[in-house]
């Protein structure tokens, strides 16, 4: 017996359409591109809270120098039965959005070594809501001495970053808010006045002309956007008053150990706001600016 055709012509091509449409998207969403290294150092310490382990790695060829630093799991399983001195290998996959570490295995133990220099948040009290910001003396990307009190006049937001940071989720990650804020500030007359501050808190590798190379590679605006760098325990004092912590390396100054804190100063040089690590967004970040900027 035939069967009634029961397409048109017309609905046919529509079906045809309609297919290609949805390979098309299936295409469209592809894995995101990662890349991969082989990771080789030691433990330092272990977060198992936080699904975090510090270890102090080689260098990773064609992608960084060696240094101490914290590294994402994915799954708990990896940090078993590891312990701090242990030598390991492992596989970090860094995606556009952020980086983790797969593959984790022991390969041996050896004595940790001596331990980093102080933190910088040792011995100094953190700055309260309300309180003034140091005037401490930086020097600018074009190499002009800059005191932080010039600000005034200004709401400025403040972060900390050194550039050869290269997980997505660390200082690239508070370069990128920071490109998204000018872009706000520049469209926003509410906005007319706000400054944006980088302090680098890498002083021997970030120098002026660094700086200003990597102002350009981020379209940074200098009416509106300032890096700075300067004197390293001048830096370390002034960072740690909102909650930085910094660990360096005894034997290598560029080996250093960092959290992340971004802050709001008012027109007064008043601290008004810290947020800590990376979990803040563009639009919490505005609204604070919006309110400072357009107080009497």
């Amino acid at each position: 017996m035939r069967l009634p055709n029961v397409f048109s012509r017309g609905s046919s091509r529509r079906v045809v359409l309609v297919l290609a449409a949805m390979v098309l998207a299936a295409a469209c969403r592809q894995a995101p591109v990662e890349h991969r290294y082989e990771l080789n150092g030691q433990v330092i310490s272990i977060a198992a809270d936080r699904m975090e382990v510090t270890i102090k790695h080689e260098d990773i060829p064609n992608f960084m120098a060696g240094m101490t630093m914290p590294f994402e799991v994915r799954d708990a399983k990896e940090l078993e039965g590891l312990t701090a001195g242990d030598l390991v290998t492992a596989t970090l996959v860094v995606e556009e959005s952020g980086a983790y570490i797969t593959g984790v295995t022991r390969t041996g133990e050896a004595p940790l070594p001596q331990a980093p220099a102080p933190s910088a948040s040792s011995g100094f009290e953190l700055l309260k809501p309300g309180e003034t910001v140091p005037a401490t003396t930086f020097v600018d990307q074009d190499g002009r001495r800059r005191s932080f009190d010039a600000f005034k006049g200004s709401t400025v937001a403040l972060t900390f970053i050194y550039t050869r940071c290269p997980i997505p989720t660390f200082c690239p990650m508070m370069d990128r808010n920071f490109v998204a804020l000018q872009e706000r500030i520049k469209a926003s007359p509410a906005l007319k006045g706000v400054r944006l501050v980088t302090v680098s808190f890498d002083p021997v590798t970030d120098t002026p002309a660094v700086l200003k190379a990597h102002a350009r590679k981020l379209g940074a605006d200098p009416a509106i956007w300032t890096f700075l760098t300067g004197d390293r325990d001048e830096i370390d004092r002034f960072a740690m008053r909102f909650g930085v912590s910094l660990s360096r390396n005894i034997s290598d100054a560029t080996d250093i150990t960092h959290n992340l804190r971004t802050a709001i100063v008012d027109r007064e040089g008043r601290l008004l706001k810290t947020y800590t690590g990376n979990a803040w967004t563009i639009e919490e970040i505005l609204g604070d600016l919006e309110k400072s900027a357009g107080a009497n």
